[in-house]
Parts: structure tokens; C-alpha cells; sequence
């Protein structure tokens, strides 16, 4: 029986956070050594979204934690640990926290990240408006921008397709102009056709 195969049949096909049955997919508890087998639990892409910080974080969809906290499996517990830490400030979250057990080799594993330092705020790049940005979106331009060493024509409204989220800088995105790749402000931009968030 393969692994995902494993996985499905513990969970009863449903992600072994929160029950969701769709978009399901094969998650990896870290830190992990090549060779080790047990560390993959099975999740839906929102929590898996929520967990690796690229969502923002949501605290009514973990509620499931006071359930899942107590799964036999140590990857499943482990996560729980680590996300009732980031949200240790709902007092529902710090009662689940106080009543979790988790033996020495298991609460070491689950500290090993720090994530359980961390609250639950999250950096994500956002436009001048506060709409989330992703690779491959289409952004405007709202205001005129000099580019430096350069004769690129950045104005106002100019739009910029296909644009590319720095990974080290979420206050930042990388762009074509009239050809050329150019590093432009996420305050400087607006999501194409988002909403204007009031």
C-alpha cells in the first residue's frame, strides 16, 4: 500500500485537522530526516495554506484543534501543539493547551521549528489597497514611479502583468515595464480589478 494510500485510509479520506474532505493533499511535519517515515499527516489546502503562512489566519477555522489534539498520531499532535500556540491568546485555544499532553520525544519535536513562538500574525504581500498579491497577478500602478539607471516610463495606471512575488520581502514584487524586469513597491501598486476593501 503506498503512502498516500496509508494516509487516506487513516483519515477516512478527510483532513486530519479540521474533517474538510476536498482538496486533500499529503503534508510533511517538519523538521524531518530523509529516512524517517511517520511524519505526514493528510490536509486540505486551507489549513496547509494557514500552517505554512500564506493565508491569513484564521482563528474560527481552527476550532478543530480541540478535537484533533487528541489524534494518536504523533504528527497529527504535534500540529495541533503548534498551532493552538499561535493561537494561545484565544482562551479556548490556551484551556486545549493546558489539557494537551505530549510525551518528551514529541514535545521536542514540536518546539524544534519555534513556531510555537510565533502568534498568529502572518506577512503576506499586499497591495496599496491591503488585497492580497500572488505570483502571476496583473497590478496598476497608482502613482508614477522613476526608475533608477533606467528610461523605463513607469506612470500612473500603467499596467504590469504577470508580476512575481519577492520571496525575502513581502513589501516588494518584480515586474516587466516595456521589457524590462524591474523591482516595484507593493504601496505603489493595486490589485487589477480587486475590490476596494472599506
Amino acid at each position: 500500500m503506498s503512502l498516500i494510500d496509508e494516509l487516506k485510509a487513516r483519515s477516512n479520506n478527510s483532513c486530519e485537522l479540521c474533517s474538510s474532505g476536498t482538496n486533500l493533499s499529503l503534508y510533511e511535519v517538519g523538521p524531518s530526516s530523509s529516512n524517517v517515515r511517520g511524519n505526514e499527516i493528510y490536509l486540505c489546502a486551507k489549513c496547509i495554506a494557514q500552517i505554512d503562512k500564506k493565508e491569513d489566519f484564521n482563528p474560527a477555522h481552527w476550532s478543530c484543534l480541540t478535537t484533533a489534539m487528541w489524534s494518536e498520531v504523533p504528527a497529527v499532535q504535534v500540529t495541533a501543539w503548534r498551532m493552538l500556540n499561535r493561537l494561545r491568546r484565544e482562551s479556548w485555544a490556551a484551556e486545549a493547551l493546558d489539557m494537551m499532553y505530549l510525551d518528551d520525544e514529541n514535545l521536542k519535536w514540536a518546539k524544534a521549528t519555534g513556531d510555537h513562538e510565533d502568534d498568529g500574525s502572518v506577512d503576506l504581500h499586499r497591495d496599496a489597497n491591503g488585497h492580497q498579491l500572488e505570483n502571476g497577478d496583473s497590478v496598476v500602478l497608482v502613482r508614477s514611479l522613476d526608475v533608477k539607471g533606467s528610461t523605463v516610463n513607469a506612470r500612473l495606471g500603467t499596467v504590469v502583468k504577470n508580476i512575481r512575488l519577492d520571496p525575502n520581502d513581502t513589501d516588494y514584487i518584480e515586474g516587466r515595464i516595456e521589457g524590462q524586469a524591474i523591482m516595484i513597491k507593493t504601496m505603489y501598486v493595486r490589485k487589477q480589478n480587486a475590490q476596494i476593501i472599506t
